[in-house]
């Protein structure tokens, strides 16, 4: 099979779908891999890196957009959706619950759409969503400590809180809704700061398995509306980590409750890319990564991870290049049907959806995946 691995156009978005250690993998099992010239220099990885490793280097997207099997980071933007055709196969992050034009690109091109974030092994884990939200989760006690101070801009400016503190000084107080790997993440780097953290989730055992693993340094809270509304009413920063496998996160976080947050406190919504559990987040870029709603300074850059891209690139290929071998050296079908985890991959397929929180967060027509 031909694989392509087009250089990301998303703001500011520097990883990569692919290393020169994955080429190799490919090149061993007898695929051609096709890597658009400069892909790779966000990351530090030089195109001569990638020949070595036995990549064919391109010119153009089209090029690499040209492949069978097209491997990469983000969704795709309006500007991609005219190199994607019919029996394409499309492997990336997809986070159709929150984009429904792409979902209807997708389908009216019948791409074969697989998504990094809903494959599912048996567990009910997500290993390719477990690596890039440990980053933003962790990324989001050090940007909330930032933008808390009073010093990072001339019009807009934080409550100028140290989020540890100092002796004789409180520490700033930091709410975390949704205690799953970004929220823990966020939790631990907070604790480490010396942040006063409170972490709120459905699951009492997940509660008792942070209070552990924490030491004891956070407060752990059953999450429902009363609790949250307390909480993020204290808060100088909001961690937003809420998950739905597939589908658009709650919101959680109210308006209401962001209005009697102080001045100048700060809501960082990892969750923004599944449309946000914070009722007052939209979508924001690094180019410009803040708003101020209701007073609060809201963060809700959609690839936080970009930020810190070879990290995150690694991190990332460590667990998407075995999938991805499975599905070019056996076949999208056969490797579903051989698969659990790749089948719950699957978005699109054929013109068809076929994955049901995508449908219920678009009202369009779900269908079963069936080969």
């Amino acid at each position: 099979m031909i694989i392509g691995v087009p250089k990301e156009i998303k703001n500011r978005e520097n990883r990569v779908g692919m290393v020169p250690s994955g080429v190799r993998a490919f090149k061993s099992a007898g695929h051609e891999v096709l890597v658009q010239k400069g892909a790779g220099l966000g990351s530090g990885i030089p195109d001569a890196a990638f020949e070595a490793a036995g990549a064919k280097m391109v010119a153009t997207d089209s090029d690499a957009w040209s492949a069978e099997m097209v491997i990469k980071v983000k969704e795709p933007l309006a500007s991609e959706f005219r190199h994607m055709r019919r029996g394409q196969i499309l492997y990336t992050y997809l986070h159709l619950a929150a984009e429904k034009k792409l979902t209807e690109e997708l389908m009216e091109k019948g791409v074969t759409g697989i998504a990094y974030e809903t494959i599912q092994e048996k567990d009910g884990s997500l290993p390719l969503l477990r690596p890039m939200s440990e980053v933003a989760g962790r990324m989001s006690a050090q940007v909330g400590a930032f933008y808390l101070q009073s010093s990072w801009s001339e019009t807009k400016t934080g409550r100028g809180i140290l989020l540890g503190g100092v002796p004789g000084v409180i520490p700033g107080r930091v709410v975390v809704i949704g205690g799953g790997v970004a929220g823990s993440n966020a939790a631990r780097v907070a604790a480490g700061m010396g942040a006063i953290v409170t972490i709120l989730d459905l699951d009492t055992h997940r509660l008792e398995y942070l209070e552990d693993v924490i030491d004891g340094r956070v407060i752990t809270l059953m999450s429902n509306h009363d609790n949250i509304a307390e909480s993020v009413s204290k808060a100088d920063l909001v961690v937003g980590s809420v998950l739905v496998p597939g589908a658009k996160a709650p919101k959680l976080v109210t308006r209401e409750m962001i209005r009697h947050m102080n001045p100048g406190s700060v809501v960082v919504d990892i969750a923004v890319d599944q449309g946000g559990c914070v009722e007052t987040c939209k979508p924001t870029s690094h180019e410009e990564p803040v708003f101020i709603e209701e007073n609060v300074v809201h963060y809700c850059v959609t690839n936080m991870p970009g930020a810190v891209a070879r990290t995150s690139t690694f991190a990332l290929t460590n667990m998407t290049l075995r999938y991805a071998l499975m599905i070019a050296g056996q076949g999208p079908e056969r490797a579903a049907a051989q698969n659990e985890p790749i089948r719950k991959g699957f978005n699109t397929y054929q013109g068809k959806l076929v994955y049901e929180g995508v449908a219920s967060a678009h009202g369009l027509p779900y269908t079963p995946l069936a080969f």
